[in-house]
């Protein structure tokens, strides 16, 4: 057994461990930070940094990665070895001055933009991929002011598009041609919360890092960490039912939203504000929008539950010489880990060498170099009995060879070097070149193989591949860059679409967390029957019939398109 004892901050451990691996790197297994908030430390990757650092594409090759400028009645976008085309749809109506006026009077002269300089930032998504040509963006302040908004558009059959923080990936929060904006942004107010349930009950345009610093004093966390916390707003979490790094701990928000309340298209107003764990009454109509990406009603209002803040929190870095072995690595983690374990995060090689070469904070771990590295974090409440269990495991896998090397992070200062190592992918790809990802998850069985194949396919090409994500709940983060180029469509002919038939053949998704948006709307039926895509397209007119709300996104237009 290691044998440990606190001195003066120090963790000593045992020769048995020491021995059995000689490079243990960054001090090796050291005390880690007890009580750390590693919400300021963790590297938050911010709109303004990827819209930097992503290649920018312009109008002229704007059929390409599903890029849209909505400039023309029909809209093409390279999705695979077909050409997908968006047409404006003819019953939609076009915005008139009068409109705008009608919209002052309802809102008032402040939250109705619509300056051309002012509405760029809206009109372009976050990965620079899609620009729509809005001439309007509306910030209603209340429930009751979105309700109105809604209603006036539906009798006037203006298609509108409800915005959140605009982090989204698949293009799902920005207008395809002259849809009016709908931003949520003015409505952040936290209205309650209930210290002996854990419940929050806040609007649609709070910020999620906003909530969790006003949650952390009171003892409570949210139990969701993206890398975006800074600008995505919590309405469009819900929207799109975000996934995150504490899905492992905390499940998804389908377990984690109490209640909700949300505006229909023709501004009816549901009031689902439950804030109790237990109702059986019937259908649980809030599941309905919680990954409906705006499509069937605009979420206002949200109650959420929050789990306890933990007091200890442990990060350690291992490296194994195989995918086997990280698979080894989660089993074993569940069973000795078990209540404690919070996020089990998986990069290979070429991530790590990503990260080192376009982050200057980042480090080599290991002395020695390996092919997968394997981020383990625990969150308890007590730090004596964390410490043991996380030190019989490292024990425990050590004696077993199921690692090369490991490090326990001993302050805030390792810590953050270890998550940059993580969250620093995605920043460093979008310096890379041009970058083809894809959010996937698959059989832990099947999940690294799509990785190796595609190096395969792509041999003798320029590509790089590389794999990285929450292997933990099964999500792989697929990424394809070609350094110093642009995007290329022979390139993604190379792509696409093995990577969504490979996903399908093994009954996986191709959008384990990002959503369907307008991006992937012509590979749904990958992940979906064509009778699972009808009953979405019945509720969808049943519930929005003029099909005002975010249109284009989410279902097929017609059986056709599955």
């Amino acid at each position: 057994m290691i044998t440990n004892r606190l001195v003066k901050n120090s963790l000593l451990v045992g020769h048995k461990v020491l021995r059995s691996r000689s490079s243990l790197g960054l001090g090796a297994l050291i005390t880690p930070r007890s009580c750390f908030n590693n919400t300021n430390n963790i590297n938050n990757i911010n709109k303004s940094m990827l819209l930097t650092n992503t290649p920018s594409t312009s109008s002229s090759s704007s059929s390409l990665l599903g890029y849209c400028t909505a400039t023309a009645k029909t809209t093409s976008s390279s999705l695979g070895d077909k050409m997908l085309s968006i047409t404006r749809d003819s019953k939609y109506a076009s915005l008139t001055e009068k409109d705008v006026e009608e919209f002052r009077r309802m809102l008032g002269d402040t939250a109705v933009i619509n300056g051309k300089e002012d509405l760029d930032g809206y009109n372009t998504d976050f990965m620079n991929q899609f620009k729509g040509s809005s001439q309007l963006v509306l910030r209603p302040k209340s429930t009751e002011q979105v309700s109105s908004i809604l209603r006036y558009c539906n009798e006037r059959r203006l298609a509108v598009v409800p915005q959140g923080g605009n982090t989204g990936l698949v293009g799902g929060s920005v207008p395809m041609y002259d849809e009016i904006i709908l931003s949520l942004s003015s409505m952040n107010n936290i209205l309650a919360f209930d210290e002996v349930s854990g419940v929050i009950t806040c609007e649609a345009g709070c910020v999620l890092q906003t909530l969790e610093e006003y949650l952390h004093p009171k003892g409570y966390t949210i139990p969701l960490d993206l890398g975006s916390k800074g600008s995505c707003h919590i309405g469009g979490n819900a929207a799109t039912n975000a996934g995150g790094i504490r899905l492992l701990r905390y499940g998804s928000l389908h377990g984690n939203v109490m209640g909700a309340e949300v505006v229909l298209a023709n501004g009816t107003v549901i009031d689902l504000m439950n804030t109790l764990r237990k109702d059986n009454t019937g259908y649980d109509m809030k599941q309905l929008f919680i990954g409906s990406e705006g499509t069937l009603g605009v979420i206002t209002k949200l109650a959420i539950l929050t789990p306890a803040k933990p007091t200890s929190v442990n990060v350690a870095l291992l490296s194994c010489s195989s995918f086997e072995q990280v698979k080894q690595l989660l089993v074993e983690a569940k069973k000795m880990l078990g209540d404690i374990l919070s996020a089990f995060e998986f990069m290979d090689r070429p991530c790590i060498d990503l990260v080192l070469a376009h982050h200057e904070h980042s480090h080599e771990p290991f002395d020695n170099k390996s092919p997968f590295y394997v981020l383990i974090e625990t969150s308890g409440s007590n730090e004596t009995h964390d410490m043991e269990k996380i030190n019989n495991f490292l024990e425990d896998i050590m004696n077993r060879e199921l690692v090369i090397d490991g490090s326990l992070a001993s302050d805030s200062k390792n810590v953050s070097q270890f998550w940059t190592l993580r969250e620093g992918i995605t920043e460093s790809l979008g310096k890379a070149g041009a970058v083809y990802k894809y959010d996937l998850s698959l059989p832990i069985d099947n999940f690294y193989a799509i990785v190796e194949q595609m190096r395969d396919r792509l041999k003798g090409t320029s590509a790089n591949v590389c794999g990285f994500g929450h292997v933990g709940d099964c999500n792989l983060h697929l990424n394809i860059w070609t350094p110093g180029q642009k995007y290329s469509r022979d390139m993604l002919k190379n792509i696409e679409p093995f990577v969504y038939e490979y996903t399908s053949k093994y009954r996986g998704s191709i959008s384990a967390e990002h959503g369907i948006g307008a991006k992937k709307v012509s590979q749904l039926h990958f992940s979906k029957t064509h009778e699972s895509i009808e009953l979405m397209r019945n509720l969808k007119n049943a519930m929005d019939p003029n099909g005002i709300l975010n249109p284009y996104k989410v279902i097929p237009s017609s059986p056709s398109s599955t």
